[in-house]
This record gives C-alpha cells, sequence and structure tokens, in this order.
C-alpha cells in the first residue's frame, strides 16, 4: 500500500487519489514549435529517481497537490498545495516526509 500525504487530509491510500502528470510547466502556446508542443503533450521523462508528480484527491478534499516521489522507493517528501489546479500558481510547502511502500 501507498501512503500518500494529502495537505488537507492527511496520509491516505493511494486508491483515494488521480495522478496528474510530471509536475512541469506549460509551454508558451504562441511561441513553442510543433516538435516542443508534441513533446510536452507525449514525452514523459521517466525517470529511476525523485520525480515532482501533481496528484489530485478524487475521494477527499478533492483538491490538487504536487509531491516530489522517489520512483525506486516511492518515498514521497514535502507535499505542497496547489492553487488553481495542478500547474496552478503559488505552493506552499505544508507537510515533510511520508514514506510509502509499493502496492
Amino acid at each position: 500500500m501507498l501512503l500518500i500525504p494529502c495537505p488537507h487530509c492527511g496520509p491516505r491510500n493511494s486508491s483515494e487519489f488521480r495522478y496528474a502528470g510530471e509536475g512541469r510547466g506549460r509551454p508558451d502556446v504562441t511561441t513553442t514549435t510543433r516538435a516542443q508542443w508534441r513533446s510536452y503533450l507525449y514525452e514523459r521523462r521517466n525517470v529511476a529517481g525523485e520525480v515532482r508528480e501533481s496528484w489530485y484527491h478524487t475521494f477527499g478534499c478533492r483538491r490538487f497537490f504536487t509531491v516530489d516521489r522517489d520512483t525506486v522507493s516511492n518515498a514521497i517528501r514535502p507535499v505542497a498545495a496547489v492553487e488553481g489546479g495542478p500547474r496552478g500558481a503559488e505552493n506552499e510547502v505544508v507537510a515533510d516526509s511520508v514514506q510509502g511502500s509499493p502496492a
């Protein structure tokens, strides 16, 4: 079971959440090329190690937040609440470290 720490509801089972993607910025649509846009839409880094991810708490508070998760150990580090969606404005760190184990 993987416990994901929601900044609003506390640690919960991963079955309560929906993965919302890698936490990366959207390219400027007025200046990006077709190749850059295709890369943004379809290519993922898929690294073995720490990645920033956006999650949505579907069966809880219904809010987006970001976590730094190690894809090798599933250790989840600082959680940030996100205003306005997965790629919203200001993030505020609201939790320290929660460890999870593979499901």
